[in-house]
């Protein structure tokens, strides 16, 4: 049996609607996925109870899925199961994201649960190569798409961020703790934002099981707000939800969206 450790966001409701055996859906209090109930909820505190629930009701794979805020952590809410758990949480809470995402899913492994990934349950995920929108990427657009990847690999050590904006020549914006939407909105006032593109795609090394990078229609809506020129992701290995929608939009608002396999 499957069970669902959600965040929030589209991504749990279509891993849940393309399984031929409904999942167990397990909600962080505070983190509700869209379009799903909770059967169970946790918090960091009881999250020991949570892996004997699991066992309980016969899960044998868990999918991390969904968009989840760095927890703070309560001593004082802390329950006899999650007790004994305190080092391996503190160390996660710590770490880099993808480094934290390491521990909690060694975690699970460790109490003998398969971490299973969300593009593994559902392949389709996957966005595929090429220009997806009508409008192609000109010349300088393709060089700030080598600048962001470069920028991305440099940054892969530092375990900050799957994400930054770059645009004639310069690099405008890197993704860090806030998130890809954070750095949108929080952008300089330069010319330089209309020919801008974001650049998204996993850091070397990663463990994409938990966090492969992810765009969606409210990731079309923000760049377009933020005046940008396009949006280049690494083909192969960014999740891309409704794409139709998303090619959508990007038409309607004349920007770029390119699935890279690098040049």
């Amino acid at each position: 049996m499957l069970a669902l450790i959600c965040g929030t966001g589209g991504l749990p409701a279509q891993i849940a609607k393309a399984q031929a055996e409904k999942p167990l859906v397990c909600v962080m209090d505070g983190l509700a996925p869209d379009e799903l109930d909770a059967d169970l909820n946790f918090c960091l505190e009881t999250l020991g109870s949570l892996l004997i629930q699991l066992g309980q009701h016969g899960v044998t794979d868990v999918c991390l899925c969904g968009a989840i805020d760095r927890p703070s952590l309560d001593p004082s809410k802390l329950d006899e199961h999650t007790a004994p758990l305190i080092p391996l949480i503190s160390d996660a809470l710590t770490s880099g994201d993808d480094g934290a995402l390491r521990a909690v899913m060694g975690l699970f492994e460790q109490t003998g649960f398969t971490v299973r990934a969300a593009h593994e349950l559902v392949p389709d995920l996957i966005a595929p190569p090429g220009v997806l929108s009508d409008t192609w990427p000109n010349a300088q657009m393709r060089e700030d798409a080598k600048l962001g990847a470069n920028v991305l690999a440099a940054l892969a050590p530092m375990d900050v961020g799957q994400a930054c904006v770059t645009g004639g020549g310069q690099l405008l914006g890197m993704e860090t703790i806030g998130g890809t939407d954070f750095m949108l909105s929080h952008l300089p006032d330069t010319p330089l934002r209309a020919q801008g593109v974001l650049v998204k795609g996993p850091k070397m090394g990663q463990d994409t099981r938990a966090d492969m990078p992810t765009i969606g229609p409210s990731t079309i809506e923000n760049a377009q707000k933020a005046g940008l020129a396009g949006i280049v992701i690494d083909a192969g290995e960014v999740i891309l939800l409704q794409p139709e929608k998303c090619i959508a939009l990007a038409n309607a608002a004349g920007l770029v969206l390119w699935s890279r396999t690098g040049e």
